[in-house]
């Protein structure tokens, strides 16, 4: 009896045993099929193309164990059209100043908690709290700079143009390249004239496009991207655009040289939020607090050529960079430009229409 009753104790234990065992294992595989079903070791990131050191991406990978999936887009517009659409899973998105006012309008946008950002102390406080995000309730700045005008001295002097209005002088005649973005021309006709970038009136943005038209006797080309080519091949003696687009075509020529004109103009921001269809928030906060650490926002600013917000970066960078005015703009400077406002559909549809009408009468 006594070995009967030993005998179903060992087979009992066994059972037990081999239960144990099979529920350890069902446990981990219903775990690991739970990872991967929630996407939880993936950060899809939605950014403009060569918008980020990509040794960036492989160190963040090797510090945190995420996988990094990076998508790129060529416009607020085609960004906003497709996280509105819903279908996606973007963790982080990079959309300019005025779109984070239209993202948050059409509820598209998650609030951040400030208490998971370890780096906000980083970040000079200048580029805080912009009126298109009061207190960075949905955004951390990423890259900031301006509109202005790019000249090659081999056909300018230096301090010969200091205003967006001395681009009118007869002597530049077919020698101006503008880049192909209606605000942004737009923006500069009005800056020229006292008036605001963000007007909502009829008869000041008519006259803008009036000084266009004056103006299309110097313009050489109206381009996208090819302008950078253009410009560092001497193609033409003077170009508007970007900062950060100036920084790569003075890479490519030193007879390159940038400005911002004084009398105001365009200061923008790229700044990174968390849309709705945010599907990893603990990866997208331990990647705001990488890009936040100050040597990492220094290499990629280096990188991309466009200044960073960081100020504890901006420290080290090299003093070519970080010294030039043209990259870092004093405060005098900037305090004359304006910031992009969302102004609605029907103002960006004036605005388009002015500036289409311009390309096409002129042409």
């Amino acid at each position: 009896m006594k070995k009967i009753i030993w005998l179903t104790g060992i087979i009992l234990t066994a059972v037990c045993v081999l239960f144990g065992i099979n529920l350890a294992f069902q446990h981990a595989e219903d775990t690991d099929t739970s990872a991967k079903s929630s996407g939880n070791r993936t950060l899809t990131i939605y950014n403009w193309g060569d918008y980020i050191d990509p040794t960036l991406l492989k160190e963040f990978q090797k510090e945190t164990g995420y996988k990094v999936d990076y998508e790129t887009f060529d416009s607020n517009e085609a960004m906003y059209t497709k996280i509105k659409q819903g279908g996606t899973h973007y963790d982080l998105a990079v959309p300019s100043d005025y779109m984070i006012q239209k993202m948050k309008a059409a509820n598209l946008l998650v609030p951040l908690d400030h208490s998971k950002l370890t780096g906000l102390a980083n970040y000079d406080k200048q580029f805080m709290n912009q009126s298109f995000d009061p207190n960075n309730k949905y955004s951390i700045p990423y890259f900031w700079g301006t509109l202005g005008i790019v000249y090659n001295d081999k056909y300018v002097k230096p301090g010969e143009i200091t205003t967006w209005h001395d681009l009118w002088q007869p002597k530049y005649k077919k020698n101006i390249m503008l880049i192909d973005s209606s605000r942004d021309i737009m923006g500069m006709a009005l800056a020229s004239s006292g008036q605001s970038v963000n007007t909502k009136s009829i008869p000041e943005l008519a006259a803008a496009k009036g000084k266009l038209d004056t103006l299309m006797p110097n313009v050489k080309a109206i381009v996208a991207d090819e302008i950078k080519t253009y410009m560092a091949q001497d193609e033409a003696a003077i170009a508007v655009d970007y900062s950060g687009d100036a920084s790569e075509m003075i890479a490519e020529n030193k007879h390159l040289h940038y400005i911002v004109p004084s009398g105001g103009g365009n200061l923008w921001f790229d700044n990174i939020v968390m849309p709705k269809t945010v599907t990893n928030k603990r990866a997208a906060y331990a990647f705001l607090n990488f890009m936040s650490e100050p040597k990492h926002a220094a290499q990629n600013a280096e990188y991309v050529g466009y200044a960073t917000p960081n100020k504890q970066a901006v420290n080290l960078l090299p003093k070519s960079v970080k010294n030039n005015k043209a990259w870092y703009p004093p405060k005098s400077t900037l305090s004359q430009l304006e910031v992009y406002q969302d102004l609605g559909p029907t103002w960006v549809g004036n605005y388009n229409d002015y500036f289409l009408e311009f390309k096409m009468t002129n042409r």
